[in-house]
């Protein structure tokens, strides 16, 4: 099956494969989320399936938790070893610029996932794969301001993460109403259910939430379901698990913004490989892999795959 998807990406980016890739291959992947991570496991396994199907040699790095210094260290210590190609997710430029630039002037070719869609450029990196932020938050403000949405909050999990903070910039402009941020400094469950249950709490007004991911969106549901306003107050959030799969299945949330992170990671691994051995490039810049959104209509068709770890 991984192969037959293999070749279907290929086709689907105009490319022919004409011989396995390089078993010598060294492909560096440094993340600022790993296997703990509901979202991050997807990537995770994309970039273990990617690394199979191809036959190259892959390590997958990341912090525990948000950790932009540590990060910095990761991306240093996978550059020491001069890969073949290195795969980054990009949060911040301040911090991880600096380590991404050594790369590139040792020559190594280095690619962006997930975050970065309005930064790699300026570090030099090749390619991203991702979808861009801002206009992903756009769509989900006007959905719900469609749906009646007067006075929002968006809900984050990692302060200081400029591609999240885009995602609630999106989500104001495209709202047209107020839309306060609201943020934690770690993703601890309780934390943020107590940090969204507080705001409730202060602002009885509040009739819409945005959840920039898993980890804000989980807590999201289980404040208003305590608070007796599910289906009452919008709720909608990035990405996929199966716990908001099956709130927006019951009614709770509203929709979920899906990017395909399996895409970012499988894909973001395929465009190293086939760079390091053959020199292709796709020829757009930002490869999007998003943004889709599940609601009720289809949210049965992707919850099977969110259980498995790949949607």
């Amino acid at each position: 099956m991984k192969k037959v998807l293999a070749l279907l990406v290929l086709v689907v980016l105009g490319i022919g494969f004409a011989q396995p890739a390089r078993s010598d291959l060294d492909i560096a992947v440094v993340a600022h989320g790993g296997a703990n991570n509901p979202f991050w496991v997807v990537v995770y396994n994309a970039v273990n399936d990617a690394c199979e199907d191809f036959g190259v040699s892959c390590t997958y790095d990341a912090p525990d938790t948000f950790d932009l210094p540590l990060m910095a260290q990761m991306i240093e210590a996978a550059v020491a070893r001069q890969p073949d190609a290195l795969i980054v997710s990009l949060p911040d430029v301040a911090t991880l610029g600096e380590p991404i630039e050594s790369a590139i002037e040792l020559g190594i070719p280095v690619f962006s996932i997930n975050s970065g869609s309005d930064l790699f450029q300026d570090v030099g990196i090749l390619r991203h794969i991702g979808q861009t932020e801002y206009e992903a938050g756009l769509g989900a403000g006007k959905r719900f301001a469609a749906n009646g949405g007067t006075k929002g909050v968006c809900v984050s999990h990692e302060q200081g993460n400029l591609a999240l903070d885009l995602r609630c910039q999106g989500f104001e402009d495209g709202f047209g109403g107020p839309v306060e941020m609201i943020a934690s400094t770690t993703s601890d469950d309780s934390e943020l259910y107590s940090l969204l249950d507080s705001y409730l709490s202060n602002n009885p007004d509040t009739d819409t939430v945005l959840a920039v991911g898993p980890q804000p969106g989980e807590p999201a549901i289980r404040v208003l379901e305590d608070r007796g306003l599910d289906g009452t107050v919008q709720l909608g959030a990035f990405d996929l698990s199966p716990v908001m799969i099956e709130a927006v299945q019951r009614g709770t949330m509203s929709f979920l913004i899906d990017q395909q992170q399996y895409l970012q990671g499988y894909l973001g691994v395929q465009t190293a490989v086939l760079y390091a051995q053959y020199g292709l490039l796709p020829g757009n810049e930002i490869i999007l892999t998003g943004p889709g959104f599940v609601d009720a209509s289809n949210a049965e068709q992707v919850l099977d795959l969110a259980a498995k770890g790949i949607r």
